[in-house]
């Protein structure tokens, strides 16, 4: 269990879905305007796309995208070589920034489920005892077989309210 946390909630797992994320849309917006780097318009449209994949691919509540102003101001602070528009090492700071909260709460809600949920099995182990057949059935599975059902049970539950 430490570490699969380790590795949900590490530095390098965010860096590559971050870089992941920014670089198919960095792509994708390349191909249609032909240019090698981003005009703001550009920008604010791989916002929109990278926040609608972060809404999509990772669990957590669904977070806005930022208006246009703070997106103009972000992109004064990244604009390293001061020439007004982005390119793909730009565009990844640009989105590190932007995004960090929004890592900071998908990993939040990643520990307390994976530890939260093995807790409410055990809990819910003992609850069952005095349940005709079932209880039965409960008591004989080991508890680390049985805590790791109902954690799986619960991150599929919630993977499918996200969707």
């Amino acid at each position: 269990m430490g570490q699969v946390l380790n590795k949900l909630q590490g530095k390098e797992w965010r860096q590559r879905k971050i870089r992941k994320i920014t670089d198919r849309a960095f792509d994708r917006l390349q191909n249609q305007s032909g240019k090698a780097k981003l005009t703001f318009e550009d920008l604010y449209i791989s916002v929109l796309l990278v926040y609608n994949d972060i809404n999509k691919r990772l669990p957590g509540p669904h977070f806005d995208p930022p208006t246009k102003d703070q997106v103009r101001e972000l992109i004064k602070a990244c604009d390293l070589n001061f020439d007004g528009e982005i390119d793909r090492e730009e565009f990844y700071v640009f989105f590190k920034r932007l995004t960090s909260d929004t890592f900071g709460v998908v990993s939040q809600g990643l520990i307390i489920t994976l530890v939260v949920a093995p807790t409410v099995a055990l809990a819910t182990k003992r609850a069952t005892e005095g349940v005709p057949g079932v209880g039965k059935v409960v008591q004989r599975l080991p508890t680390s077989i049985y805590a790791s059902l109902v954690t799986l049970a619960i991150v599929t539950f919630q993977q499918m309210g996200q969707e």
